[in-house]
């Protein structure tokens, strides 16, 4: 009888696990208070991206490092905990001044940015369901990875900015997603060296080679 609980490679992503499977979070020691650790620490690590901040002229939109941070955390956490650490940044972002730039409250939920913010969630658990099949263990595979999770949050903020100015649809996708085009490639280049680089480092601590 086989045993149920060996964990099977998913072959549509070398070197991955099965749906469910390890995502590099997994490494760390512990069960629920370490995933309430995880959840804070992405929210958190959002929040500072967050801070740096390059208003594009014309553009209600500004670039920032919030995205690299969104697709880390999404690809370091796994589905629920990434998502749940960009919820979290959310509301908090309600009550704080961690929204880009230093700014809070609902209005900015309800403005030009809010649908990004939204986008943020579902592109966390997209790109952590992603992980979990092994997707963030191989660079190419990794940067494609990465590209459509900005894309995912660029599909929910587009059309949200669109509607809350408005703006014809021209208008909203240049200003809402071609000027960040070269910027999202860049970060999904980034963070695509980050993840498999991770993972050697976390192969030799767990196996001394």
């Amino acid at each position: 009888m086989s045993n149920l609980s060996t964990p099977v490679l998913n072959p549509a992503f070398p070197g991955g696990h099965g749906a469910g499977g390890r995502v590099l979070a997994d490494a760390l020691p512990g069960d629920r208070v370490r995933d309430l650790l995880l959840i804070l620490g992405g929210a958190g690590l959002t929040a500072l991206a967050a801070q740096i901040t390059v208003h594009i002229p014309g553009s209600p939109v500004p670039v920032t490092a919030q995205t690299l941070a969104v697709v880390l955390a999404g690809s370091a956490l796994g589905t629920w905990r990434g998502a749940a650490s960009q919820l979290l940044y959310v509301v908090l972002g309600l009550f704080l001044p961690i929204y880009a730039g230093g700014a809070s409250g609902g209005s900015v939920v309800w403005g030009a940015n809010g649908g990004y913010l939204i986008g943020f969630i579902v592109a966390a658990g997209l790109i952590g369901w992603a992980s979990e099949h092994g997707a963030d263990r191989r660079w190419l595979l990794g940067a494609v990875m990465f590209a459509l999770g900005q894309l995912a949050i660029y599909l929910i903020g587009v059309p949200w900015l669109k509607v809350s100015y408005p703006l014809p649809w021209g208008t909203a996708i240049h200003d809402g997603f071609t000027v960040f085009i070269f910027t999202g490639i860049i970060k999904s280049i980034v963070a695509a060296a980050c993840m498999p680089t991770a993972w050697r480092i976390e192969r030799r601590l767990r196996t001394g080679r």
